[in-house]
């Protein structure tokens, strides 16, 4: 009988495939507890093709049950949450079969910690006493801080959507606050997260920073000829992001409109790869021209990185520790990033990647390294080996381990 103590994981998204930013935070905390604890899963699933994927998890956990979450429905249900004075998000990631299954698990198990993933997740344990538990920890990854990730949503768009935003905000702060007392601890994904919400809540307690890492075995520099689909011509800048993202698809489109064009009029053969899943329409458009490249979903992103001669992070809207950011690094690639995209880095602009806060200087600094292949080379170098030092996974995961220990 196996001694390691048992832990209870909650997830608004399942957390496989790690294809995007969220769910390679959830897997890879998962897989790291797993080495000294027994973990038990309970996620939910908003894209039907990864419901396949419970097999792969349970290479981790115990016990594995995915529910369904079905879009369409769940908008519905974060109405009615709103008008009941609550948030969309709320609503929206509530299951009753999930509800129901995590309630009989606490009865029946005798967990030391419940780890709750994004705060939607706390409702959950709202008909339960394990806030109160003496024995029981119960730690919430907030990973971004929604609330604020919606105000800055809020503030881009205007109008009706931008007030319809900031109320989601509101509603967002206020469980936060809610989580924060009740929680034994609230983790954040960085030092800057974890300052703006102690600048809007003076009474945040039992506060935890945990960065994300990046696999620098699995993103390593190798072969680009693997391509079934290389690149159009020249030389190639690259974006990967999942393209139904909004700070993804504001972020691309405003390199397109306002810095791409600068750049091709020093290097006019340069081409642009988008590669990322579910590109919307506005994305998929730009793969008409001659001088972008849409891929769409790719099953191995790193053969992607390995042609490309620049990586680009245009983010304006982005909190936390940008994944894409950390790939990058880790395939020795040199990257060129907005300040935003870097918050959560504590990387050096023009040592580790080139930090460049308007168009001409993002442009410029592009150029610079397209002209330069000896100095990108360089700066790549330097980039992997700063995060194969700094944000290696098993490092950024210790206090994670402390916190429920």
């Amino acid at each position: 009988m196996s001694l390691k103590p048992e832990i209870l994981y909650i997830a608004h998204r399942i957390p496989y495939p790690p294809n995007k930013g969220d769910k390679i935070r959830s897997f890879n905390e998962i897989k790291y507890l797993s080495k000294k604890f027994i973990v038990d899963l309970v996620c939910l699933a908003d894209d039907p093709a990864d419901m396949k994927f419970t097999g792969q998890l349970k290479k981790y956990c115990r016990r594995v049950v995915v529910f369904r979450l079905k879009p369409i429905m769940g908008k519905i249900k974060g109405l009615f949450s709103l008008l009941k004075g609550k948030s969309i998000s709320e609503g929206y990631f509530f299951h009753l079969g999930m509800a129901v299954n995590i309630e009989k698990w606490l009865e029946k198990y005798p967990y030391k910690a419940v780890i709750c993933f994004s705060s939607p997740m706390a409702v959950y344990l709202d008909s339960t006493r394990v806030k109160k538990s003496g024995t029981l920890r119960c730690v919430m990854d907030f990973c971004d801080l929604d609330s604020d990730k919606w105000l800055q949503y809020a503030r881009k768009m205007g109008g009706v959507l931008g007030l319809l935003y900031r109320l989601e905000s509101y509603r967002l702060l206020k469980l936060e606050k809610k989580i924060n007392q009740s929680f034994h601890a609230s983790v954040f994904v960085s030092q800057k997260e974890q300052l703006i919400f102690k600048k809007v809540y003076s009474k945040a307690r039992n506060l935890v920073t945990i960065p994300n890492g990046v696999d620098v075995d699995f993103f390593s520099p190798g072969p680009d000829d693997c391509l079934k689909d290389p690149p159009k011509k020249g030389s190639v800048l690259m974006f990967a992001g999942v393209m139904d993202y909004y700070a993804n698809v504001e972020g691309v489109l405003w390199f397109c409109q306002r810095i791409f064009p600068l750049i091709k009029k020093q290097i006019p053969d340069v081409c642009l790869v988008i590669a990322g899943s579910r590109p919307v329409s506005a994305i998929q458009r730009l793969d008409k021209r001659d001088d972008i490249q849409v891929t769409g979903y790719v099953r191995d992103i790193r053969p992607w990185y390995g042609r490309a001669d620049v990586c680009i992070v245009p983010l304006r809207i982005a909190r936390g520790v940008q994944n894409k950011v950390l790939e990058a690094m880790a395939m020795a690639k040199p990257v060129v990033s907005t300040p935003e995209a870097l918050q959560g880095i504590c990387c050096l602009s023009g040592h580790h990647l080139v930090s460049a806060d308007n168009p001409g200087a993002f442009a410029q600094a592009v150029v610079d390294l397209l002209k330069n292949p000896a100095h990108a080379s360089e700066l790549g170098q330097r980039a992997r080996e700063f995060v194969h030092k700094e944000y290696n996974w098993n490092r950024c995961l210790k206090p994670l381990e402390r916190i429920i220990s």
